[in-house]
């Protein structure tokens, strides 16, 4: 509990072996809700039957047009049929014969809170490996959290492997794909980097999709409220929830979070089919970066390069189209946060919805703590590798290089 109070080094070691032998359970138990969230909902999130013009002039139930009232029905008869479906598939899977984790439990576990606890936990144990690779879990969404920094140089240097790289025990898998897409396309490897590339940018939308899934969990009701403010209240979280995916995934590369992590990604593409001569690709991932980046005045000059080009390549006018799912995504999540601020400024103040404000992770500040160190040294050297580079087409020579030759 964060609020207990400090123990002496030889009673907190029973509870700390404890927390090392049951919090690796805790997490993957996580990891379980999480991801039979993600299929159920998944499996059950059929688009829903299109709504068909009544034949006649029909009237609703309150003697108005019936148009609204057949719409209205139509949709939620598709709600009922999902939610049967989701009953089905819940009955089945183990995640859910126990009770549902409260909401800020959830919330606790995506900050990766757990590990702010499972590093120190582990430190005591004796287990130092794994303490270290819990902490830069911890660091890897938390990256200003000093005092874990300072507890993996500590532990680094009891190690002896200040040098050696660190896991990130909740990595996704287009992280590792992405980053070594980004040192070959540095090596001038073009073609293996934008393999690479659209393969780290067809897995993340992939967990993007999942993710978007999982929102769709249980969801706490602690007030009488009437029908439509109540689903609008439940509505409203889990499109919170939908809005924080993209943060959320992310990465963090050398203690900085990659802005624009899809517009990069199209960023690289565009430049590295430009090199393989595929400048069919190269328009269209320039064209669906500017879907994120409209004034990107770089971007833009290559696209009036290519326009320039066309009859030379044989570039029709699709070709400067982005490509579909860029175009998905880019929609999607313009719509989600369109509607959260709607909530937001339309419904956050009605007395009948109060909609849940977002709660920053808690930082626990009673463990661990600095007296743990105990005189036993301190180790200052920076722990995140600065291999950061821009694309090569962004303020350098190969910007030049695509200018249009007007002369």
């Amino acid at each position: 509990h964060r609020n207990a109070p400090q123990r002496t080094p030889a009673s907190l070691l029973p509870l700390s072996l404890g927390l090392a032998s049951r919090g690796p359970a805790a997490l993957r138990l996580h990891r379980l809700l999480r991801d039979s969230e993600a299929f159920c909902h998944a499996n059950c999130s059929g688009p829903a039957p299109p709504v068909g013009s009544p034949s006649g002039p029909a009237l609703g139930p309150d003697g108005g047009p019936g148009d609204e009232w057949a719409r209205e029905l139509q949709l939620f008869g598709h709600v009922l049929e999902r939610a049967a479906c989701l009953r089905r598939c819940k009955r089945t899977l183990p995640a859910f014969q126990v009770p549902y984790p409260p909401r800020q439990l959830l919330r606790d576990f995506q900050s990766r809170l757990p590990y702010q606890y499972l590093h120190y936990a582990l430190f005591k144990a004796n287990r130092l490996e794994k303490a270290a690779a819990a902490a830069y879990t911890f660091l890897q969404k938390n990256p200003k959290h000093e005092l874990t920094a300072k507890y993996l140089s500590y532990y680094r240097g009891l190690l002896d492997a200040a040098e050696e790289p660190l896991t990130d025990l909740e990595a996704q898998p287009y992280e590792a794909v992405f980053l070594r897409a980004v040192k070959i396309y540095n090596s001038g490897d073009f073609r293996s980097s934008a393999e690479d590339m659209e393969r780290a940018l067809a897995e993340y939308l992939a967990v993007f999709a999942r993710c978007l899934a999982g929102c769709e969990g249980a969801h706490e009701q602690v007030d009488f409220k009437d029908f439509y403010p109540a689903i609008a209240d439940l509505f409203a979280e889990s499109l919170q929830c939908k809005v924080d995916c993209e943060a959320n995934l992310t990465p963090n590369v050398g203690g900085f979070f990659v802005e624009k992590f899809v517009a990069t990604m199209y960023h690289y593409l565009q430049f590295a089919y430009y090199k393989l001569n595929d400048v069919r690709q190269a328009a269209r991932s320039a064209a669906s970066y500017m879907l994120f980046d409209p004034e990107d005045s770089v971007m833009q000059q290559n696209l009036v390069y290519y326009r320039f080009h066309r009859a030379r390549w044989g570039l029709q006018e699709e070709d400067f189209q982005p490509r579909e799912e860029a175009v998905l995504y880019h929609n999607q999540t313009a719509e989600l946060r369109e509607l959260l601020e709607f909530a937001h400024t339309y419904l956050q103040s009605d007395d009948e919805m109060e909609l849940e404000e977002t709660v920053p992770p808690v930082e626990p500040k009673d463990l661990p703590s600095d007296a743990e160190f105990e005189g036993e040294g301190d180790y200052e050297e920076s722990i995140y590798a600065d291999w950061w580079q821009e694309p090569d087409a962004k303020g350098d020579e190969a910007e030049a290089e695509l200018e249009p030759e007007l002369a």
